[in-house]
C-alpha cells in the first residue's frame, strides 16, 4: 500500500509538472522580451486609447481581451469600450440593451452579430453592461464597405444624409501608400475586381472606426478598443487617422500572431505593435 501512495504521488508532481510548464499564450514587447498581463495592464493604464488588435476566429484571444477589460476596468470605472464587432447602426439597439430597455434576448434577435458572438463577444459586452460602461458600435455598416468596393468611394456620395451618419465624414483621406494598404494591393494580384476599391473599403472601416473615437477621445475618458489585427498592425490603419485628428494621443498598440512556439518572438512578428501576443498555432478556432 505505501507503495502505491508513493507511486500516486510521483504521477501527481509529474503531472503538475508538465502542466505548469505548458503554457497557451505569451505576451512580448517590441523588443522580444517577455512580459506578463499584469506589465500589459499597466502600459494599458497609461494609454489613452488601447487597441486589441484580434484574430477574429480565435477563442482565446477574445478571452485575453475580456482579461485586459476586467484589469483596466479594476483601475477605470469610467472606461469605454468600443468595437469593430458592432456596426454603428446597431448602437441604439446597444444603447437599449444597456439601459434595461430591452432584454439581452430581443438584442442578439435585432443586432446584426457576427457568427461567433455568442461564443468569443457576448462575455465582453455582458461584463460592459454589467458594469455599466458606455460601448461605441464603431464600425461603418458592411453594405456600404461593400458599395466601396464594388463601385469606389466616389459611390457613396450619392446616399441619403441619414446613410452618411453611419460613416465617417466624407470625402476623406486615403493614403495608398500605406504599406498596409500596398500590401493589400499586392495579394489581390490578378484577384478579381479593382483593387484600389478594396483599399478604400478598408480605408472607411479605418476612417469610420477612428471618427467614431473622437467624441470621447475629445472628453477625456480612457478607450479598449477591440478590432481585427489588420486594422491596427504596424500602427496603421485606425491609428493613421487617430494621429491625424489627435497628434498627441498616446495608444498603446497590442496586436495578436501566431507561432510554432511561445519562446521566443520570430523577428517578422517584432514590428506590429508596442505588444506583441503570441498564440499557439494549434489554438482552438471558433470558425
Amino acid at each position: 500500500m505505501p507503495k502505491y501512495f508513493a507511486f500516486v504521488l510521483v504521477f501527481l508532481c509529474s503531472l503538475t509538472t508538465s502542466f505548469s510548464q505548458g503554457k497557451a499564450y505569451q505576451f512580448f514587447n517590441e523588443k522580444g522580451k517577455k512580459i506578463e498581463l499584469d506589465d500589459v495592464l499597466k502600459m494599458a493604464n497609461k494609454a489613452d486609447v488601447t487597441f486589441f488588435g484580434e484574430l477574429h476566429n480565435n477563442s482565446l484571444t477574445h478571452w485575453l481581451q475580456l482579461q485586459v477589460l476586467k484589469g483596466m476596468y479594476a483601475q477605470n470605472q469610467d472606461l469605454v469600450l468600443a468595437a469593430e464587432f458592432f456596426e454603428r447602426d446597431d448602437q441604439l439597439n446597444i444603447d437599449e440593451w444597456f439601459a434595461g430597455k430591452m432584454t439581452e434576448k430581443n438584442f442578439e434577435a435585432e443586432a446584426k452579430l457576427w457568427n461567433n458572438y455568442k461564443t468569443d463577444y457576448r462575455p465582453l459586452m455582458r461584463f460592459a453592461n454589467e458594469k455599466h460602461l458606455h460601448f461605441i458600435a464603431s464600425n461603418v455598416p458592411r453594405k456600404y464597405a461593400s458599395q466601396t468596393s464594388r463601385s469606389g468611394m466616389a459611390s457613396l456620395d450619392s446616399l441619403s444624409d441619414e446613410a452618411k451618419r453611419y460613416m465617417a465624414a466624407l470625402p476623406f483621406e486615403v493614403d495608398m501608400a500605406m504599406p498596409g494598404y500596398v500590401a493589400m494591393k499586392d495579394m489581390m494580384h490578378g484577384a478579381p475586381g479593382n483593387s484600389d476599391f478594396m483599399v478604400q473599403a478598408q480605408a472607411l472601416k479605418d476612417a469610420t472606426m477612428a471618427e467614431s473615437l473622437f467624441e470621447t477621445i475629445a472628453a477625456g475618458k480612457k478607450i479598449l478598443h477591440i478590432n481585427g489585427s489588420y486594422h491596427s498592425k504596424d500602427d496603421e490603419g485606425i491609428l493613421w487617422y487617430l494621429k491625424r485628428k489627435f497628434p498627441d494621443l498616446q495608444m498603446l498598440n497590442i496586436h495578436t500572431v501566431t507561432q510554432d512556439q511561445l519562446d521566443s518572438l520570430n523577428p517578422e512578428n517584432s514590428k506590429a505593435g508596442e505588444i506583441i501576443l503570441v498564440l499557439p498555432s494549434d489554438s482552438h478556432e471558433s470558425y
